[in-house]
This record gives C-alpha cells, sequence and structure tokens, in this order.
C-alpha cells in the first residue's frame, strides 16, 4: 500500500500596523502549516520592507501520491516574495511497484489571492524529477486591477549529471492568472504544458534538451505599455553569453519569458535580469543577493540590470 503524504501551508501577507513611517513600509506574516511543509525565518529587506517567505519542504523529496498545497492571500499594499528553501526531487514512480506498475501521480495546487496594491513574487527553487516521475503542478491567481504577480518555473527532467533523463516520467503544469469584472473572469494569461514521451525530444518541445524553464509577470493594469514594449527589447538583449535557447515576448499587460537548455544556472541568470527589469518598472528595490534562492548573479557586471 503506498502512504500518501497531504501538506499544507495557509500565508497571510499584510502591512505591519504602526503610527511610525517604517511601519508603513514592512510587510509581516501570519501562517499555518501542516508537514512536511514548514515556513522558515523571515526576513524583510531594510530599503522597502519587502517580505521573504521560505518554505521548506521538510521531507526527502517527493513521492507518487504526495499532494501539496499553498494558500497565499497577500492583502492591500504588502509586497512579499516567496521561495524554496532547496531544489525539490521528484521520486521514479513508474515501474517501481507491482500494485501499481504504471506509477502514481504526487501534485501540488497552488492559490494566490493579491490584492489592491499589492506586489507578490513566487520563485522557488528548480524542480528535479527522476526517471519514470510523474508530477503535476496548478498554480491558481486572482489578481486586482492594480496589483503585481511575478512567477519563475524551473525543472530539469532526470539525473542529467549521471546519465539519466526523464524516460517514461512525465511533467505537467498548469497557470491561470485572471481578474474579476462585472463580466465574471479576465484573463491575463493561463499556460498549460506538458512535458513527456515525443515532446521531449522534438525540435518544437524540449530538442531533447533537460532544463526549461519559465517566468511570468503580470503587471497593474496601469502600467504603460511603452514601457512593457521597451521592456521587451531589454530582456532579449539580456541573453548575451547565456548558454541555451531564450525567448520573451508581450503580454496585454505584463511579459512571458521561455527557456530551454542545459544550464540552470544559465536560466538563472538570465531571469535574474529580466527580474530586476521588472522591478525598475515597479519602481522597486533592485533584488539583492537572497538567502533562500542563490538565483541571481554573484557580482552585477556591464551587462547586469543598473
Amino acid at each position: 500500500m503506498t502512504s500518501k503524504w497531504h501538506g499544507t501551508c495557509d500565508l497571510r501577507l499584510f502591512k505591519k500596523p504602526g503610527s511610525r513611517d517604517i511601519d508603513n513600509l514592512i510587510t509581516i506574516h501570519q501562517a499555518k502549516c501542516k508537514a512536511p511543509l514548514k515556513i522558515m525565518k523571515v526576513f524583510n529587506n531594510k530599503e522597502d520592507g519587502r517580505c521573504e517567505v521560505p518554505i521548506l519542504h521538510s521531507a526527502g523529496g517527493i513521492v507518487g501520491g504526495d499532494q501539496l498545497t499553498i494558500n497565499v492571500n497577500a492583502e492591500e499594499n504588502s509586497s512579499a516574495i516567496c521561495s524554496s528553501v532547496a531544489a525539490q526531487k521528484v521520486y521514479g514512480s513508474r515501474g517501481r511497484s507491482k500494485l501499481n506498475p504504471e506509477g502514481i501521480w504526487s501534485n501540488q495546487n497552488c492559490f494566490f489571492n493579491i490584492e489592491k496594491n499589492a506586489d507578490f513574487e513566487w520563485m522557488p527553487q528548480e524542480l528535479i524529477i527522476y526517471e519514470g516521475g510523474l508530477f503535476e503542478q496548478n498554480m491558481t491567481v486572482k489578481l486586482d486591477n492594480s496589483s503585481s504577480f511575478l512567477c519563475v518555473d524551473l525543472v530539469r527532467l532526470g539525473r542529467t549529471a549521471i546519465g539519466e533523463k526523464l524516460g517514461s516520467g512525465v511533467w505537467r503544469s498548469s497557470l491561470e492568472i485572471f481578474r474579476e469584472s462585472s463580466k465574471g473572469k479576465q484573463y491575463e494569461f493561463s499556460d498549460r504544458l506538458e512535458l513527456s514521451g515525443n515532446a521531449l525530444e522534438s525540435i518544437h518541445g524540449l530538442d531533447d534538451q533537460p532544463v526549461f524553464g519559465s517566468l511570468t509577470w503580470v503587471t497593474p493594469k496601469s502600467t504603460n505599455k511603452q514601457a512593457l514594449s521597451k521592456l521587451l527589447e531589454e530582456c532579449r538583449q539580456r541573453r548575451e553569453g547565456l548558454e541555451g535557447f531564450m525567448t520573451c515576448s508581450l503580454l496585454d499587460n505584463g511579459i512571458s519569458a521561455r527557456y530551454r537548455g542545459t544550464s540552470t544556472q544559465s536560466a538563472r541568470f538570465w531571469f535574474y535580469r529580466i527580474w530586476s527589469l521588472t522591478r525598475v518598472i515597479r519602481k522597486s528595490t533592485i533584488p539583492d543577493y537572497m538567502r533562500i534562492w542563490p538565483m541571481q548573479e554573484n557580482a552585477l557586471t556591464d551587462t547586469d540590470c543598473p
């Protein structure tokens, strides 16, 4: 019999109440977690009060049948970034059990509610799926017209250092970002992907490359469209010196970037450069070297963001 583990994390982000000017800058949190998920020590950026929340998956990895649910409510005027403490491993499931030879899926479901003038960033470390692993992630994001949401997704298919590929494994992803109006849901971005089988080797898929990444930023509806067009040009220029195939395109209110290649480092570097550019448009601080995810280059160079 397969043991299933359902971990949950409910996170509330809100402005610190107080009369001092500094209190008006600081975002604080409340959280309730169920193993194997746990909130580690939370930090605040000294310049803008942005809350940095590291989420730990305390088990040794994800096995077939495991479920993770993460709920975040970013309240009015809050600003925060959530990341994972370490890369996440998904163990092989297919062909490992006589009772379930076809394997058992593991799942992660995220529900984010981003309220008025809130700014939320979701940046977990990469996901490593072992040969025969089955993993599906679903993310639903509700935005106010004045709020901002940025997320990064980075996955390595197989332990390539030992010559392993994904094989019969499958990675699925669904991302839906919407705003509500009198007419109902107005979708800003909807993306469904499955990487498996022929898509792993096809030139229209991964072209036999083991690393896939995406960055999505949905802006407040008031963001200047000319600024977004300029951002797109700058993002494309930031690919210089990095390995892999990188594309970037405009959304109605934001940008979408993709990476395909062999290097998670190159994907991190490019996404950091884009991330920094979005912070400029948001008139926020340039990202520091984060304690919880060494996503960035150690030192800014002439090709990096100001």
